[in-house]
């Protein structure tokens, strides 16, 4: 039986993803901060024939919880098939937020735990016959930088501005985990997933929501089709220690958005912020 972590796996792309490996019969753990929406889950898990349903509350914006989460998921499984990197909560709106610890709402939440779950559970992803992380976001979006000198924003910050900052860090967090893990075996793959029916609107402000619905409406691709195209990369992994794909549409590593310099000075930089 495989075991398949994925973050936001209540909610959209993370819960199609979670149901569809419990059809194939996989231990399925899925993390999320929201009880309601795990027991959701897990009452849709029972009635399936196969596989083993597993919901850990933990709230990804802290460094700590999420380092708790690693210690709880390495102790439980030595063996994690695969990651699946999904959780993200939009602030495009409103003031700046900071964590307790200290740090900008969504470099916590879209990059910082992502770091910390990648390199954490390495050791245990490597022990599978056929491991790979999936880190569900943006690449192949020309759009927002590192703000090297002002990574938290404290002094120039818009929603914005944070979230595309999120996106990069994250095209950046790939490139490095794929140099500092050469020759570990575990694939990591960068994945846009294009625009996909999922709840996301209803986060949003009127008359703003309103609109972002219509679009979904029209555009947006449906969660189960969306997952098909994840499910054969989570599935079949290149053998590439890091790749990038929007869709089914392998992207060029070339350019400044995965530039090898950036990620490594990424790295590190967020190293010194959360020293073990």
């Amino acid at each position: 039986m495989q075991t398949v972590v994925i973050t936001g796996g209540t909610d959209g792309l993370g819960k199609g993803l979670a149901l569809h490996y419990l059809r194939q019969g996989a231990h399925v753990i899925a993390v999320g901060s929201t009880p309601e929406k795990g027991r959701a889950l897990l009452a849709e898990a029972a009635a399936l024939p196969a596989g083993r349903a597993a919901f850990v509350r933990a709230d990804l914006t802290s460094v700590a919880a999420t380092r708790d989460l690693v210690n709880r998921l390495t102790g439980e499984h030595p063996v994690v098939d695969k990651l699946v990197l999904c959780a993200q909560r939009y602030r495009l709106f409103g003031g700046r937020a900071v964590t307790p610890e200290g740090f900008e709402h969504s470099f916590a939440l879209a990059y910082l735990s992502r770091y910390v779950l990648s390199h954490g559970l390495h050791d245990a992803l490597r022990a599978a016959p056929r491991p790979v992380i999936m880190n569900v976001g943006t690449p192949g979006v020309p759009l927002g930088r590192i703000h090297w000198d002002d990574l938290q924003l404290a002094r120039r910050y818009s929603g914005a501005r944070a979230t595309l900052q999120s996106f990069r860090a994250n095209d950046l967090l790939g490139v490095a985990f794929g140099v500092r893990h050469a020759g570990g075996g575990v694939p990591y793959v960068g994945y846009n997933p294009g625009v996909v029916s999922t709840g996301m609107p209803a986060s949003l402000p009127q008359p703003l929501r309103a609109v972002a619905k219509a679009f979904f409406t029209l555009f947006a691709t449906s969660v189960p089709k969306a997952i098909a195209p994840m499910t054969a990369l989570l599935d079949d992994p290149p053998g590439e220690p890091f790749t990038a794909h929007w869709q089914r549409r392998r992207l060029s590593l070339g350019g400044r958005a995965f530039d090898r310099q950036d990620a490594l000075r990424l790295h590190d930089l967020t190293h010194d912020l959360i020293p073990a």
